[in-house]
């Protein structure tokens, strides 16, 4: 693995990836921008086309590892996008869109040709377009929207760019990277330890699943909140789960071992901590690679502290993940669930044992396990419920 630092829509983003790995997947599955779309990945299509130093590139056949230091614009970071704005006004009244699957990379293309283009001339908006492959509309309603945005502009007065915003020329990310050659050859070696991850930003991200969780332990919500600060102490409740370094109250490092069957993985990464004590909720985002297996997954935990009579507190959870790579095959939604259901359980336990004044027992740093028996009467038991929730309906019909 080799740490790829790039600036993606105007924001710096550090984070490990294969060599193999392209800048198309490496922006999607690594920083959830999935506006990047793949179609033929074999540079075809056009439909993978970003902005890289300002300049359309497939980023399906570009190499994440060989942008280094490079700029980066997604669909998502034209956003705010003068002429990006105008082209999607325009394609919505020229009806140059059906399906969409091609849209991102045809507005970044487009977006180009407005740019260059001295004037609305239909051949050379074909000639500019041809590397974006549309399979719905016929081009004629996109070609017709990238020549008003070009009139319009012209007649406002806004003059072409010919080099299109262009800063350098040569292959992605040839001599642009700010850092000194000596720090670029440190980083390209591959990962040893995982103390790397320490220098990652961890970002926001919109989980692909969700989870909710509750439990309830018999403490009032202060003490609740109060453990529930100690990094130190909640890793100690967490199991499979090792600290790599002393936490600070804004972000911690580590590692959780768990175990699905036969199969177990070791993920190694950081996360960053919100809390408010004024709602008594906190949250929780996290990244995080098992370099045996190839995969990675990014975390986001929610929780927040209702109290209930009786002096005692419910903690209630939202959990949301993203699971690539390998692992991503078998962490089908139903063994996730399993797994965390256990984890929160063994969770609770351990949390009340601990503001107990209980030492809490070695157990509690084995792996998560989670077996198929389990999977098996848990899929029963969830039968059995809709059944009996809904049992049903005799039919009225003649017999």
């Amino acid at each position: 693995m080799i740490n790829v630092a790039l600036t993606v829509n105007e924001r710096p983003v550090e984070a490990p990836a294969e060599p193999r790995t392209s800048l198309a997947d490496f922006v999607r599955d690594k920083l959830d921008l999935t506006g990047t779309h793949l179609g033929c990945e074999h540079g075809v299509c056009g439909a993978c086309t970003v902005l890289l130093d300002g300049v359309p590139a497939r980023s399906c056949i570009t190499y994440a590892v060989s942008c280094d230091g490079a700029e980066v614009t997604t669909i998502e970071g034209l956003d705010e996008d003068e002429i990006t704005s105008e082209l999607r006004a325009a394609f919505a009244r020229e009806h140059a869109l059906q399906c969409g699957y091609c849209t991102p990379g045809m507005l970044v293309s487009s977006r180009d040709l407005v740019l260059r283009l001295a004037h609305a001339d239909e051949k050379l908006i074909r000639i500019g377009l041809s590397g974006n492959l549309c399979r719905c509309t016929g081009y004629v309603g996109i070609v017709r929207a990238v020549s008003s945005v070009i009139d319009q502009r012209r007649r406002r007065g806004v003059a072409p760019q010919h080099d299109g915003g262009r800063k350098t020329l040569g292959p992605a990310g040839s001599g642009r990277s700010q850092r000194a050659p000596v720090e670029r050859s440190r980083r390209a070696q591959p990962m040893q330890v995982p103390r790397e991850t320490a220098q990652l930003l961890i970002p926001d991200f919109t989980p692909g699943n969700h989870l909710e969780q509750h439990f309830e332990v018999a403490h009032p919500p202060e003490r609740v909140f109060a453990a529930l600060g100690d990094i130190a102490a909640v890793a100690d409740c967490l199991p499979g789960v090792t600290l790599l370094a002393p936490p600070t109250p804004e972000r911690v490092e580590g590692a959780i071992r768990v175990k699905i069957g036969p199969v177990a993985a070791t993920f190694h990464g950081a996360a960053r901590v919100e809390r408010n004590s004024a709602e008594m909720s906190g949250r929780i985002v996290g990244i995080g690679t098992d370099e045996r297996s190839r995969s990675s997954t990014k975390g986001e935990v929610r929780y927040h502290l209702v109290p209930l009579e009786g002096g005692k507190t419910r903690v209630d959870l939202s959990l949301g993940y993203s699971l690539t790579g390998i692992l991503a095959q078998i962490g089908r939604p139903a063994l996730v669930r399993d797994l965390a259901s256990r984890l929160t359980a063994d969770f609770a336990s351990n949390l009340d044992r601990l503001l107990s004044g209980v030492p809490l027992s070695r157990e509690s740093a084995a792996p998560a396990d989670l077996n198929g028996l389990s999977l098996l009467w848990g899929v029963v038991r969830t039968a059995l419920a809709r059944w009996f929730a809904h049992p049903p309906k005799e039919d009225g019909g003649a017999r």
